[in-house]
């Protein structure tokens, strides 16, 4: 046992007695950890604000026997609009919970904290629309752990795309031939969000617009999130988007 330093980001905090907190953080080098900030409650604490939910930090732990210790805390990226914005805190929540729903205690998963820092950082940057940043990553959280979205073929016998059905069982596109009798085929505008939602980078989510394809991709994507990483999400219904879900 002793001293580390580890940048995180703070999924979801709990208070502990009169004046701390237990923090569980999504470290870049060790995954997620369980930690006690000792006094960071109390009037006058030197990082009670750094140590916030969505906060990305630089930290001194002291690894203890079952919750380790912060000493140091220096605040690297607050997202202060994420937290302040009730649309944007809400978009946040769905995405630090299914970190921590995927997230191993103590083992490292580097893919998975940089899509963590750039999601936070697309809702801090972007615009009023959270949606479609909730999508996305939703599908390349998936993408990440082991599932990704076929979109450019058949997810059943991989011939080539594109394909007008959707099968969220199947992991993606299907043709014509694999898709159960009375499945009904989706606009080619639906197909062409999906790929763009499950791609990289996080400027042309911006340019999608709101329209009857948005409805239906926001729907695949927390079907397929929710099926393949199985796990209701607690904190969709928050974003009041459950209507279109």
């Amino acid at each position: 046992m002793g001293n580390y330093r580890e940048q995180g980001i703070v999924l979801r905090t709990h208070k502990l007695g009169e004046t701390d907190r237990i923090l569980t953080l999504f470290t870049q080098g060790r995954g997620k950890v369980r930690a006690v900030a000792k006094g960071v409650r109390r009037p006058g604490s030197r990082f009670g604000g750094r140590l916030e939910p969505y906060s990305h930090v630089d930290l001194l732990l002291y690894e203890g026997r079952t919750l380790d210790v912060v000493t140091q805390a220096e605040l690297l990226a607050a997202h202060d609009r994420v937290r302040s914005d009730w649309a944007r805190s809400a978009a946040g929540a769905v995405l630090v919970e299914l970190v921590d729903t995927v997230a191993v205690e103590g083992e490292r998963d580097n893919s998975l904290f940089l899509l963590l820092r750039a999601g936070l950082q697309a809702l801090d940057a972007g615009p009023g629309e959270t949606g479609v940043f909730i999508d996305a990553f939703l599908l390349r959280v998936a993408r990440t752990v082991g599932f990704a979205l076929e979109v450019d073929r058949c997810a059943s016998c991989g011939l080539p795309g594109p394909h007008p059905f959707l099968s969220v069982v199947a992991g993606g596109t299907l043709c014509s031939d694999c898709a159960p009798a009375g499945t009904q085929a989706v606009a080619p505008a639906v197909i062409d969000r999906l790929a763009v939602l499950a791609g990289d980078g996080w400027s042309p989510l911006v340019a999608l617009p709101v329209d009857d394809s948005a409805r239906v991709a926001a729907s695949y994507a927390r079907a397929f999130a929710e099926h393949h990483l199985d796990r209701r999400l607690k904190s969709y219904p928050l974003t009041e988007r459950q209507a279109i879900a």
